[in-house]
Formats: structure tokens, C-alpha cells, sequence
């Protein structure tokens, strides 16, 4: 089955456009109703005394082209399917709907069918008296002995370029020469982790985990060749060695860092870090992006295009423009660190001895972690399996602090809190963070003179608020709760026990939680499944009355 959001597949291109109409920023925008199976899209604002720029070709690269018509660059893209370039009759419809006395130029990448459909267009245009140019963009440098060079995404700046030249009022052979210009002095290189989904296709994906491809296609193409997966830097660095062959090393540089289409916001952010920072870095004048320029469909994958400048191209590359698809260029700058005016506080607690806390504290340590494996086997039933490891990681962190007398034993207060911090720091998850709730908010009221089962109470309290759980919600809380009840109440700790394991139990017939991955199953995986933080507190508590009844008959 094909992984593409779509209705019918003819229809997709057509839809897609009118979307992209619907949201367009500027309002300038508007669809030529030239005849069926023709797809041009077209300047509102368009003043025909100017040059015309035309660009266009395949749909899946978006942004480009549609998304570059607008002031400042096109005046018209014309489109076809998916990687399909579009028909001599929907180009020639373009260019005698906007070209003017002016002329127009047709800016293509170097793929046959473009070339020709563009071509024969522009053919037609001239014996009906237009006056019209063509330039062809070939800045892909993945193919070194290729005499074919493809247009991948440098061809957006050029769009830039003569767009700019064309607003000035410049006739048709200085814009022409401003696209030429442009065109020479562009080059680009990219990679990809997968290829791309096609609409209604399902050809799997050729590239091999662990594996990238150093200059696949547009179109899914193969690369010129199969890399393992390095670090990025490793593979920017590849990539900009190659650039800087390519491209006048005495010349200062526009850098377009361009998604290919799947690339996370993440991943585009650490990427244009590294390039800013590798040896491309000081030759880069102006940046454009991170940002998807010109994609192909889903390809995770990247491209980087660098243009030499001149004193022309950067007023080209920085002025303004209406068109949605376009993103600004900027001068890069170092990011600027300021100091924090203000410092987290921090606790400094004063070690001491106390035998009964050391032993409450080696008591409950010792128990999750001879727990673990029991408690992630119980949460693999109704979770991720991992919370006999948070718990028993939280463990581990306190005991050793405890073996190296760093704890404040003989002041609870101090400990309560002592304990919530290394508890935040190795828990992982919520569960750190709920339990570090629980005994920071404990040890601020007992140092406010609460008895320690009011302070426990207290501290649940707060992990309710701000966890959201409440009794049969199946969770700790209904083991915490009616153990904190009982011994607000005075009872005995294996009284407090047996109301932990009693609320433990409880959680095996509620057959719905609302709180925790358990959520987000239904009843079938819960049933008669004992909720494993309410488990671990009915370990700990069962221990506890142990250890203090062996204290007792001592």
C-alpha cells in the first residue's frame, strides 16, 4: 500500500495547488484557466512592461515552483505530475499569457524532458512574436564527469536572481545575463538515508539501513555512491570538500542548507551547525535556510548549494519578496551566550550518621533493586517494560551516596530533600520527577515543624497535583495513599503494610487507567495485571514492617 496522504492520484497535483493557493500569504497568487490538464500558476500583480520569469516542471519538489510566484521572483510555474515535466502546451500557455513586449525567460533544470518541453514552447512562442530566452541550470556537482550536469536546488537561487533583475525593469538580455551568471557560478551536492515515497507506488526503498547515498536524484535517482553512515560531521565535511573544489575559493558565499523533504527540524538544525562551523564556514557570506526549497517528496535526505557573490548577486539574494515558498537570506553570526544573572539554588546538606534512617534508606534501596526484573516483567504487560529499571536506577543512585556518607541521615528534613534530588537526576521519566516532587515537598514541611506523616501526606499530595492521578487510577497512589492514611491514623508499620498491599491489589481489577502509558490500553491488557508502581510501594512497605519487627523482638 502506498504511504502517501492523498484522495485520487489525478487529482493530487491539482488539489495540492489549490491548497497551496488557498494559504498563500500574499494574496498574488491565481491558477490560468488555460484547458484542461493545464497547471500554470500566476502573478495577480503582474505588470507585463517587465521581463517575464517562467520556471516550472514536475510536481514533488515543493516549494519549488509554485511556491517561488511572487514578487521579487516568478511569474509564473508551470506544473506538471509528479516527477513529470509539464506539456509544450502548458508552457506555451504560460508564456503568451504574461510576457509583454518585455520578453520572458524560461529558467529549466537540466532534465531531457524539460528541456525539451520547455524548448519546444519557447520554439512555438517565437514564431507566434514573443520574445523569449532560455537558460538551463546544472549546479548538481554529485557527478563530476557528467557533460549533463542535473538542476537540483541551486536553481532556486537562480529564480532569485533573475527575478530581482527582472522587478528593476533590466530588459530581457541583462536579466538572461543575470540568470547566466547565476547559473555559472552555483553548485550543489546531496545525500539521502532513504528515497521517496512515490503517490500510489510502493517500490520499497533501495538504500540499506546504515547506508546513505552521496547524490541521489531528485526523482530517487541512485546516487554516485553508497556511503556508511557517518557522524554529521564526517559527512558535511565530505560534502563541503567537494563544494569548495567546485566553486572560486577566493570568493565570498551564499549557503543554502535545503531539506530534501524528510529531514527533521532537528536534524536540519544540528546540520546547518555543521557547516557553519566546518571549512566552508568562513567563506559563507549569506544564509538561506535551514529550510525545504526544493524537496523530493519525502527523501530524508539534504542538499547544500553555494553561489560565489558578487557585490550584484548578494543585493539579488537580499531583497525582499511576496512568495510563501522563498526564505529569507541572512548574514550567519555566532550565537552569543549571556550569563545567567541569576543562579539555580543550590542545596548544600551537611553529611551525618543515624542508624535507623541508614537502615530505612538500605531497606528500601535494596528492595527495588532486588526488584527490577520482577517489576519490568509486570510492566511489559501494561507499559514499556521499564519501570523495575527507573526504580531500581533511583535506588542505586541513593544507596551510593549513602555508602559514601554523603547524606544528611540525622536531619529528615535535610534527607527528604537530599533524597528528591538524586532521585530527579537518575530516575528517568515521570517517575523521577513525581517521587522528587513528593520528598522535596515532605522535607519543606517537616523543616516547618510537621510530624513525618503529616509531611508524607503532604508531599503525596503534591505528586497528585501535579501527576494528575487519584485513587483508581491505577498507579503508586493507590498503594501510597491508604499506606500515608493509615499512618496519619497511627497504625502500625505493618498495618501500614497491609493497607499498601491491599491498594496494590486493587489496581488488578481496575480495567481502566488514567494516568501513565497504561492509559493507553483497554481493558483485555489489564485485567488481573497488578499496576507495577503500586507493586513496588507494596514491596517497599512489606520490607519495611520486616525490618522494624526483627528490630522489635531484638
Amino acid at each position: 500500500m502506498s504511504q502517501f496522504f492523498m484522495n485520487q492520484k489525478a487529482d493530487l497535483v491539482s488539489e495540492a495547488l489549490e491548497g497551496m493557493l488557498r494559504a498563500s500569504p500574499f494574496n498574488n497568487l491565481a491558477m490560468l484557466d488555460a484547458g484542461q490538464d493545464i497547471r500554470v500558476v500566476v502573478r495577480r500583480d503582474w505588470d507585463k512592461r517587465n521581463v517575464a520569469i517562467i520556471s516550472g516542471g514536475g510536481a514533488g519538489h515543493e516549494p519549488a515552483h509554485a511556491g517561488f510566484v511572487g514578487r521579487g521572483m516568478l511569474t509564473a510555474a508551470v506544473c506538471g505530475d509528479v516527477f513529470a515535466s509539464p506539456s509544450v502546451d502548458a508552457v506555451l500557455s504560460a508564456i503568451i499569457n504574461v510576457t509583454g513586449d518585455a520578453g520572458c525567460l524560461l529558467i529549466v533544470k537540466n532534465y531531457t524532458g524539460d528541456r525539451l518541453n520547455f524548448g519546444l514552447a519557447a520554439e512555438k512562442a517565437r514564431k507566434l512574436g514573443y520574445r523569449v530566452e532560455l537558460v538551463t541550470v546544472r549546479d548538481d556537482i554529485s557527478l563530476p564527469n557528467n557533460p549533463q550536469p542535473r538542476g537540483v536546488a541551486g536553481t532556486a537561487l537562480v529564480h532569485k536572481i533573475a527575478g530581482f533583475v527582472a522587478e528593476q525593469g533590466k530588459n530581457l538580455e541583462e536579466v538572461t545575463a543575470a540568470a547566466q551568471d547565476a547559473i555559472a557560478k552555483v553548485a550543489s551536492i546531496g545525500v539521502a538515508f532513504s528515497s521517496c515515497n512515490i503517490p500510489g507506488e510502493n517500490h520499497g526503498d533501495r538504500v540499506q539501513n546504515g547506508t546513505c547515498e552521496l547524490g541521489m536524484g531528485i526523482h530517487g535517482e541512485p546516487g554516485v555512491e553508497t556511503l556508511q553512515l557517518q557522524t554529521g560531521r564526517e559527512l558535511v565535511s565530505l560534502m563541503v570538500d567537494q563544494l569548495l573544489s567546485a566553486t572560486d575559493k577566493y570568493s565570498t558565499k551564499a549557503l543554502l542548507v535545503n531539506n530534501l523533504g524528510g529531514f527533521s527540524a532537528l536534524e536540519m538544525s544540528l546540520l546547518t551547525r555543521e557547516v557553519l562551523l566546518s571549512s566552508l564556514a568562513d567563506d559563507v557570506d549569506l544564509l538561506i535556510g535551514p529550510a525545504t526549497v526544493v524537496s523530493a517528496l519525502d527523501m530524508k535526505g539534504f542538499s547544500l548549494s553555494v553561489i560565489s557573490l558578487t557585490d550584484a548577486l548578494r543585493e539579488a539574494l537580499l531583497a525582499p519578496v511576496e512568495a510563501a515558498g522563498w526564505p529569507a537570506a541572512i548574514e550567519p553570526k555566532r550565537p552569543e551566550v549571556l550569563a545567567a544573572t541569576n543562579r539555580l539554588p543550590e542545596h548544600h546538606f551537611i553529611p551525618s550518621c543515624n542508624e535507623t534512617a541508614g537502615a530505612v534508606l538500605t531497606t528500601v534501596c535494596n528492595t527495588l533493586i532486588a526488584a527490577e526484573h520482577t517489576l519490568n516483567a509486570l510492566d511489559a504487560l501494561v507499559g514499556d517494560g521499564d519501570t523495575g529499571s527507573t526504580f531500581a536506577g533511583g535506588a542505586r543512585r541513593v544507596i551510593s551516596a549513602l555508602e559514601k556518607g554523603a547524606l544528611p541521615l540525622d536531619k529528615t528534613d535535610d534527607l527528604m530533600i537530599a533524597v528528591g534530588e538524586h532521585l530527579a537526576t537518575a530516575m528517568g521519566g515521570s517517575s523521577g520527577v513525581l517521587m522528587s516532587i513528593m520528598f522535596n515537598a515532605c522535607g519543606q514541611k517537616l523543616a516547618e515543624g510537621y510530624t513525618l506523616s503529616e509531611a508524607l501526606a503532604y508531599g503525596l499530595s503534591r505528586m497528585q497535583y501535579y501527576g494528575g492521578a487519584n485513587i483508581g487510577d491505577r498507579t503508586m497512589v493507590d498503594a501510597l495513599s491508604p499506606a500515608f492514611s493509615r499512618f496519619m491514623q497511627g497504625a502500625s508499620l505493618a498495618e501500614v503494610a497491609d493497607a499498601a498491599r491491599i491498594g496494590a491489589e486493587s489496581t488488578c481489577t481496575m480495567n481502566k487507567a488514567k494516568a501513565g502509558r497504561s492509559s493507553y490500553l483497554n481493558s483485555d491488557n489489564l485485567d488481573g495485571v497488578k499496576d507495577p508502581g503500586a507493586c513496588a510501594v507494596e514491596l517497599v512497605f512489606t520490607r519495611l514492617a520486616e525490618l522494624f519487627s526483627r528490630k522489635a523482638d531484638s
